[in-house]
């Protein structure tokens, strides 16, 4: 979303991120705290070491964890990260503190806990991720392992380090059961999070073989769409033929097929998803990108 006026970004950002920590608290209130399922992250690390140096209590072992990730935080993107992710924090905590003083939600069924408090996790994580503001811990440090590993998604990076820490928590606590379900609200938070963050830049391309391929060449450049003209050569006839290349957004899709099969009802579409396409009308290249 693009906002020209600064006071009115601002505004959205922290709008965004306070909706975000507010999903936050719900799926932590609603579906990991009254069913003892670990969220993983820096929280479990922190009751990790707790089990094993009492004097640390678990939320200034939190605090002390994410230091050098902000340091680095701060290094890698500026200042705006750390004033951001301490207002997510900030509001995350309160929010949580807040609705367990108005509510006290009952314990479900861990499975149905798992399934929809990874859905809101992520969600909440995604919305957080998208104006450049996380929670700190596992979240942060994934952000700034994009940097290096880049042909893994935010939420895969998250997932991996989630998974490691539930399963650490599972040996020091011999909680089996726990370690499961929270790793399948792991697995669902950061599908739900890569949908989120990576949902709104998704596109499609269309292979489109054809022998009237430059009519439907000149249709699609009539619908003010980007093609490229192939060659390629039929694998059993041996004729050459034009493939045309498409890429469009997914509300395109039922136009394109229409238009296509109204000049030849025998063309032959192939129809892939992209992960992300950069260039004129979709999204441009930055080194924070996600």
């Amino acid at each position: 979303m693009k906002i020209k006026s600064p006071f009115l970004r601002l505004l959205y950002e922290y709008g965004v991120i306070t909706l975000g920590s507010a999903i936050y608290a719900l799926s932590f209130n609603w579906f990991f705290q009254p069913n003892n399922i670990s969220m993983g992250g820096f929280t479990g690390v922190a009751q990790i070491v707790n089990r094993f140096a009492a004097m640390l209590p678990v939320g200034i072992t939190v605090i002390l964890l994410n230091i050098p990730l902000f340091l680095i935080g701060v290094r890698k993107q500026g200042v705006r990260i750390l004033i951001s992710s301490l207002y997510a924090m900030a509001a995350g905590s309160l929010m949580i503190d807040g609705l367990a003083a108005l509510h006290t939600f009952q314990p479900m069924d861990p499975l149905l806990s798992s399934i929809y408090g990874g859905v809101l996790l992520g969600l909440s994580m995604g919305l957080l991720l998208g104006v450049g503001a996380t929670t700190g811990g596992t979240e942060l440090a994934a952000r700034l392992l994009k940097y290096k590993i880049h042909q893994l998604s935010i939420g895969r990076l998250c997932l991996c380090i989630d998974v490691m820490v539930i399963c650490a928590y599972a040996m020091v606590f011999h909680n089996v059961n726990n370690a499961l379900y929270g790793i399948i609200a792991m697995y669902i938070s950061s599908l739900t999070m890569d949908m989120v963050v990576y949902g709104s830049i998704n596109a499609k391309i269309a292979y489109i073989i054809s022998a009237k391929s430059q009519e439907i060449a000149k249709h699609l450049l009539q619908m003010d769409l980007g093609i490229t003209l192939l060659d390629g050569r039929g694998g059993y006839s041996g004729d050459a033929k034009q493939v045309v290349l498409c890429a469009f957004k997914r509300s395109q899709i039922a136009a394109i097929k229409a238009s296509v099969t109204a000049i030849d009802p025998h063309a032959f579409i192939i129809v892939c998803e992209a992960h992300e396409v950069l260039g004129e009308g979709f999204g441009e290249y930055s080194p924070d990108s996600l």
